[in-house]
């Protein structure tokens, strides 16, 4: 357990998962995301959760698509996303396993989500006794303005390759960021300091982590119903935490809980929002537009693989 010498962090907001469309009619939840919210979530841009025991829900997929100017990070709990971007890297994505995507200068990928069984999906769903089909989250991640337009980078990070750390009814996969004096798979190299830990309590338990001066914190409810304060965290919502305060806590009581604890470095620049492009500046925004038009938005033809 974390040292819990300081005050609590509050709760700024609670956010609750909004049911929207994106892609090719993709049914998600889209927790936070937008010009809305990006004051309180900087460095994070977006957090969506998709996933249905209704193929019809997902099957149509997120075709071909620009990025540019941020990160994409895919985290998948069910089901398989099959993808491919515009330098010839293809692949599949399998439970438990991520992939870390900085768009950087600019990409064209597409995310397709399908059961694991795609013959007898039914039956998969039976005899596992998954909740759904196919589930996961995507979350943006900004980019400095200086590394708007690095060369893009793609990570494919395996479930085997996350470390886990079972503490006090709690257990903890380090994606990024550091828990216990244990480091995730993800080093970020842009001066953001990602945190991003999927943590699963029992019930009776309680869970601490002392978070970064001056860094936003966010917990995202998946599963199961926990405490913070006084305050009920249910699935599909976001608490966004105060900037005072030392570190966050965590309890449960009759019932399991599953969250995922995110923070990291604001950057506190402007932001300018086109789509799946997010850069600094109009001008920024209309060339990105110019380059789309001309063929001309991957600038790197062979990003590099990590």
């Amino acid at each position: 357990m974390e040292n819990k010498n300081g005050r609590i962090k509050q709760i700024r907001y609670i956010i609750k998962g909004v049911e929207t469309k994106d892609g090719a009619g993709v049914r998600l939840k889209r927790i936070f995301g937008g010009p809305n919210t990006v004051n309180i979530t900087d460095p994070f841009l977006l957090l969506d959760h998709f996933g249905s025991d209704r193929i019809d829900d997902y099957i149509s997929g997120f075709p071909w698509h620009p990025h540019r100017g941020i990160e994409t990070i895919t985290y998948l709990l069910s089901g398989k996303v099959d993808h491919r971007d515009s330098t010839d890297h293809h692949g599949t994505i399998y439970p438990d396993e991520l992939q870390w995507m900085t768009a950087g200068s600019g990409i064209f990928h597409e995310e397709m989500p399908k059961p694991l069984d795609e013959k007898n999906p039914e039956e998969l769903l039976r005899a596992n006794g998954m909740p759904t089909l196919v589930s996961g989250f995507q979350l943006w991640l900004n980019l400095p303005a200086k590394y708007k337009m690095t060369v893009p980078t793609y990570r494919s990070i395996k479930g085997s390759e996350v470390p886990s750390i079972a503490i006090d009814g709690a257990r903890v996969k380090i994606i990024a960021g550091e828990y216990n004096k244990t480091s995730g798979m993800y080093d970020s190299k842009f001066g953001i300091d990602p945190l991003y830990l999927d943590v699963s309590m029992d019930e009776e338990s309680e869970f601490s982590y002392r978070i970064k001066d001056g860094y936003t914190s966010i917990i995202f409810s998946v599963t199961g119903e926990g405490m913070y304060r006084d305050q009920k965290l249910e699935a599909d919502t976001a608490a966004i935490l105060s900037m005072e305060g030392d570190y966050v806590n965590v309890r449960t009581s009759r019932s399991g809980y599953r969250f995922i604890l995110l923070s990291g470095k604001p950057l506190h620049e402007p932001v300018k929002w086109y789509g799946p492009i997010v850069m600094n500046t109009d001008e920024q925004i209309r060339e990105a537009i110019r380059d789309l038009n001309s063929d001309n938005f991957v600038r790197e033809k062979n990003p590099l693989i990590e």
